[in-house]
């Protein structure tokens, strides 16, 4: 393997208190510092690991330092500059694929799950290496490794040799290990934040006597916010920093603060933090620019201070950003220099921007929207968006989690997060960067299809998180799903004094997916009881300008008792003879006797603003009634999402992966970085995982291409052979029934070809295939995104496919119900069930289609691109008649 290659295999890997432990390959120059660890075991240890006393020279070492990562493969975990333990894994001379594993942690790092770390980072290369399966013999004492081998994920297997155990089990990742490894993540992330969130003490590094300085700011509005907790001032030029002593250095504080916010200049930071770390300190919060986001010198100081914060396990927010918050009365830590507080409350907020951060908070104080907790998280050197995710999922404070995201550090992840945790607690998302520009060429259909934003909104879809176009969008979400509950349908009664926007409001819900049903009959003859003749009682309720404070909160009651009304709109326009303050009190009243799964939203659209007996009573309010009814859409929806089955991945077992790994070793030998399958190497890759193509022959000659015809006995299409988009270099003839109309198909194709400047096209040969003259055309494919990794699409296909673009896109891997939800959003799929007297034809054989495309994916992936287009769906079966598939050697997304 190569440098680059083994890096792939270097992590950071958070510990269950919260600080880390670096794990990559191990190296011969390893040797020196593998033996001092070897010294500082006890002599239990190593009979755990060798069954015996032994010892160890400089030497015999070698043998564990050098490995050829082909059949020997090691690793080593490195903290505060030592390397504390090794995994390693030795193929076994009889099963090519299965090796025998060992763990080893030294003494003064046991229990703290380095072990369980080491053993799971050995399944990804051993997957690479062609390895399935681990086996081991363990002391049947060592109750260590055999609860190891469980914490970590796998279901071993124990034969029983008295006072040794042969253990066995598949190394192979399952959903287990991935559950297993998001737990021991989640409770790490806890562990970790709850230092940065909840810190014991703090100290502020580059604290100024100058209210008006970044460190000047923070160190105040510690101090004003009333935090809980003692505040140390560090500046080594100042004996008291704001009328508070001030310290020298992090060392000199009376004790060790639990977290450090860091305002010095970028040339400073990374001796700060490893001073702080050396002492004990958990978490540091870099406020201070000039690294990453400062071109490439910046970039080599933000790798130097990671090197360091790895080397000793601390946790670091930042660099590049504007700190955290902490609203809970029981804490009250403004550790950013905003001077705005907002009130606490049950909503988290993430921002990858700083700037933007100063806005947010002041937008939540001005709506009244109140936080739990707030980070701005600057370049993600460290703690991402994924490690507050799992933090906020437990935490008591919040109920609703925003973010603003400009990129993404590991989507599979994310999605995985967050399709668990909104289950509980909604997601809200501003995700910068829709626009086409950067986008990657793309030479397959699925690579134009899959780009840009798609992804994206792909990967939010599948997880739940409910998506806003803009901040402003984001906190009319959020300031609904902080106050009212989420409705059970999209049932939306409007109740209104005016007939203009109820009409507005009416035509705004259908637009954003709402219904505005029909209100039953006894629904109406209650509403006629008190309401005036003239008053529309359908839906929208037009109570006419005459309407009383006391008619809003009766009608309320009524609509809100109606079995097809999930959520009430209410809108007010201050008329003459009616004050808003009675109206509002009387929403009020109402608010509290409609039951508590149905929402209520206000229109006051007054100039006099909202009513505070509205804001008392949590029912929020909006200028206009588009806005109310974007807001309640989003939330409507996301709650269809909550209530819905998530699905289960369908597992294919009849693919032949042997087969499929066959030709990617094939096409990517020798050190060979891409390449396009011929039509022979496709044909055998799609049927390895049963996908069904229409039969075909590859041949050189218009006379072999004759013979092909008469061979298939039907009537066939001939194209070029080469991976090309066919009909855009004329490469096609279609229903040619007799041999000599097949050859001289493949002379005009040869001679247009030439004409067009492709002879090289020439030389892949021709394609005779089977006539697939019925059905509808579909388009399937795959494009690998260099972060978010394998997209699959589906849709509507033929040579319209880009023009139509009626297509639905999601990440690998697929669920039955995201196969189910892929077909049923495309605007054709009546064309797939019968439309118009037409006959159905048969969807279960193409959602099994796109299983096995699925199943590809995951056992090949190295496929970079590919295309079946069209897809023949059929009365019965499908038949993919044009397949291009490019292979790549692997690019793995980074992990956070």
């Amino acid at each position: 393997m190569t440098t680059a290659d083994l890096d792939r295999y270097a992590t950071d890997v958070v510990l269950k208190d919260g600080l880390t432990v670096h794990i990559r390959p191990v190296r011969p120059e390893d040797n020196d510092r593998m033996l001092e660890m070897w010294k500082r075991f006890s002599p239990e240890t190593i009979r755990m690991r060798f069954f015996a006393p032994r010892t160890m020279d400089a030497e015999q070492m070698r043998f564990f330092s050098n490995v050829d990562y082909r059949d020997r493969f090691a690793l080593v975990a490195e903290t505060g500059g030592r390397i504390v333990g090794v995994s390693r894994f030795d193929r076994l001379g009889d099963k090519l694929d299965a090796a025998e594993f060992a763990v080893v942690v030294e003494d003064a790092e046991q229990g703290r799950g380095i072990g369980t770390a080491l053993l799971r980072g050995l399944v990804e290369p051993a997957a690479d290496l062609g390895i399935t399966g681990f086996e081991g013999d363990v002391l049947r004492e060592n109750s260590r490794m055999l609860r190891m081998m469980r914490d970590a994920g796998f279901a071993p297997a124990f034969r029983d040799f008295g006072s040794v155990l042969h253990t066995s089990f598949a190394s192979t990742p399952t959903e287990q290990f991935l559950a297993t490894g998001d737990e021991q993540g989640r409770l790490a992330a806890v562990a970790a934040l709850t230092a940065l969130f909840k810190p014991k003490s703090i100290a502020v590094v580059g604290a100024s006597r100058d209210p008006k300085t970044i460190g000047g700011l923070v160190f105040d509005n510690l101090l004003t916010g009333g935090f809980q907790g003692p505040v140390f001032p560090v500046n080594p030029s100042a004996s008291y920093v704001q009328s508070v002593a001030a310290y020298n250095t992090v060392a000199d504080c009376p004790t060790v603060p639990e977290m450090v916010l860091v305002c010095v200049p970028a040339g400073h930071v990374t001796g700060v933090v490893e001073q702080a770390a050396r002492l004990g300190t958990k978490a540091a919060v870099i406020i201070s620019a000039g690294f990453n986001e400062a071109g490439r010198r910046g970039a080599a100081r933000e790798q130097q201070l990671m090197e360091m914060v790895r080397a000793h396990g601390i946790r670091i927010v930042g660099p590049n950003c504007m700190g955290v918050l902490n609203a809970s009365p029981r804490v009250r830590m403004n550790g950013t220099f905003s001077q705005v507080f907002p009130p606490p409350g049950r909503v988290a907020f993430s921002s990858q921007s700083g700037a933007l951060g100063l806005a947010i908070l002041a937008a939540a104080q001005r709506l009244g929207l109140g936080l739990s907790t707030f980070a701005s998280i600057g370049n993600k050197a460290d703690i991402s968006g994924n490690d507050l995710l799992q933090y906020w999922e437990d935490d008591e404070d919040t109920d609703v989690i925003l973010l603003y995201l400009e990129s993404f550090g590991n989507p599979r992840k994310f999605g995985r997060l967050a399709r668990r945790i909104g289950r509980s607690k909604p997601i809200v998302a501003v995700k910068s960067g829709r626009t086409t520009a950067g986008e990657r060429a793309a030479s397959s259909h699925t690579g134009a299809l899959a780009a840009g934003d798609v992804a994206v909104a792909a990967l939010f879809r599948q997880a739940g998180v409910i998506r806003t176009d803009t901040l402003e969008e984001l906190f009319n979400v959020a300031t609904v799903l902080a106050n009212q509950p989420v409705p059970a349908g999209k049932g939306v009664a409007i109740l209104t004094n005016g007939g203009g926007p109820g009409i507005l409001a009416a035509d705004a819900c259908e637009s954003n997916g709402l219904t505005v049903p029909e209100l039953q009959p006894e629904t109406i003859d209650a509403l006629a009881e008190f309401l005036p003749a003239e008053a529309g009682i359908r839906n929208p309720v037009d109570m006419i300008a005459s309407a009383s404070a006391e008619s809003y909160g009766r009608a309320m009651r009524v609509l809100a008792a109606d079995p097809d009304v999930h959520a009430l709109l209410v809108i007010f326009i201050p008329p003459i003879v009616t004050r808003a303050e009675d109206v509002a009190l009387e929403m009020a009243a109402a608010r509290g006797d409609i039951g508590a799964d149905t929402p209520v939203l206000s229109v006051f659209m007054s100039e006099q603003g909202v009513p505070a007996e509205l804001t008392q009573a949590r029912i929020p309010s909006f200028r206009f009634p588009e806005g109310a009814a974007e807001a309640l859409g989003k939330v409507a929806r996301y709650g269809e999402w909550r209530n819905s089955d998530l699905g289960n991945v369908v597992e294919v077992r009849d693919a032949d992966e042997a087969a499929a790994r066959a030709i990617v070793d094939e096409v990517l030998a020798d050190s060979v970085r891409e390449g396009w399958l011929d039509a022979r190497q496709t044909d055998r890759l799609l049927r390895a995982f049963g996908i069904t193509t229409a039969p075909s022959r590859v041949v050189s000659t218009p006379e072999e291409a004759a013979a092909a015809q008469e061979e298939i006995g039907a009537a066939v299409a001939v194209k070029s052979a080469a991976p090309i988009h066919k009909t855009e270099l004329g490469g096609v003839r279609l229903g040619l029934g007799r041999p000599s109309q097949v050859a001289e198909a493949v002379r005009g194709i040869a001679d247009e070809l030439r004409q067009a400047g492709r002879g090289d096209l020439v030389a892949a040969g021709f394609l005779v295939q089977e006539m697939v003259g019925d059905g509808i055309e579909m388009v399937v494919g795959v494009t690998h995104d260099p972060i978010f990794g394998p997209i699959l699409v589906a849709g509507m296909g033929g040579t319209l496919v880009e023009l139509l673009k009626d297509v639905a896109v999601r990440i690998h891997p697929l669920t039955d119900v995201d196969v189910d939800d892929m077909l049923t959003s495309l605007r054709g799929y009546p064309l797939l069930t019968g439309y118009r007297g037409s006959d159905p034809v048969d969807v279960e054989a193409f959602k099994a289609l796109l299983f096995r495309l699925s199943a590809m994916v995951e056992a090949v992936p190295e496929i970079s691109e590919l295309d079946l287009n069209p897809v023949f769906v059929r009365r019965r079966g499908v038949a993919a008649v044009d397949a291009r598939v490019k292979l790549a050697r692997q690019q793995r997304p980074p992990r956070r």
